[in-house]
């Protein structure tokens, strides 16, 4: 009900949202417009399975990548408003600045993890863009979709990879089960390899509503945190999580 009376529905697209993009796109009418905001990067910016030629949605991941978006959410903006057409300009202007010097804080404080550790292996592959972009060597046991299913030699596979490479930990998603790792954990053990839970990670939504992580820019803030701590990079500053807490009164 609250889509069919809006005036303007965005979603992210290439896929994300599954049959739900149909749904959504059947919603634009002549006074509504539905955008997939992700499709406005340019495709050959886009990542792709090895075996598929569907995009990997998780543009987010970069946030560059994602920033290019606030352009086309921009133009919406303006075509439905045209009065506020500075307005809007202004603010994805002041958004764009703040997104650059969260990009550039991602990227110094990954470079604080040893290279050797500098791995990241999660439940499913949503970080694809993160890795390319942050230079981390990115494993997911389950491929972009959630609903895919990881077989016993999928899992093998990444348990080799973590005995042979040494890894400390894995992470686990806000939004995926656990028991996937947690096998992995347990396949690294019977071969003697000590691996630990680093730390939760948002992939497919933010944080709770409300708290910092419920931001986009709080996510990302709180993903690389995690991710530099738990593989021995250099302790986060509270200069920088101050620099883009949301301010307060």
């Amino acid at each position: 009900q609250q889509l069919t009376k809006a005036d303007l529905v965005l979603y992210n697209g290439l896929l994300l949202e599954g049959r739900m993009g149909d749904a959504l796109q059947r919603l634009s009418t002549e006074n509504r417009q539905v955008i997939a905001v992700a499709e406005s990067i340019p495709s050959e910016l886009l990542l792709t399975a090895d075996d598929s030629e569907e995009a990997d949605p998780h543009v987010w991941m970069d946030v560059a990548l994602w920033a290019r978006t606030s352009e086309a959410i921009r133009d919406a903006l303006i075509s439905i408003e045209p009065d506020l057409d500075e307005t809007f300009t202004r603010h994805q202007q002041e958004l764009g600045d703040r997104l650059a010097a969260l990009d550039q804080a991602i990227r110094d404080r990954v470079q604080t993890i040893p290279e050797q550790q500098r791995v990241l292996v999660t439940a499913h592959d949503a970080f694809g863009y993160f890795g390319r972009t942050y230079d981390i060597d990115v494993r997911g046991i389950q491929g972009f979709s959630t609903e895919s299913e990881a077989g016993l030699r999928d899992i093998n596979e990444l348990v080799d990879f973590l005995v042979e490479r040494r890894i400390a930990a894995v992470f686990v998603e806000s939004t995926v089960s656990d028991r996937n790792v947690r096998a992995l954990i347990e396949g690294a053990q019977a071969r003697d390899h000590k691996v630990v839970i680093g730390g939760e990670l948002f992939s497919d939504s933010t944080g709770p509503e409300g708290t910092f992580e419920g931001t986009y820019i709080g996510m990302m803030i709180h993903n690389a945190t995690t991710l530099v701590d738990a593989l021995g990079g250099e302790p986060a500053t509270d200069q920088l999580l101050q620099s883009f807490s949301p301010e307060r009164p």
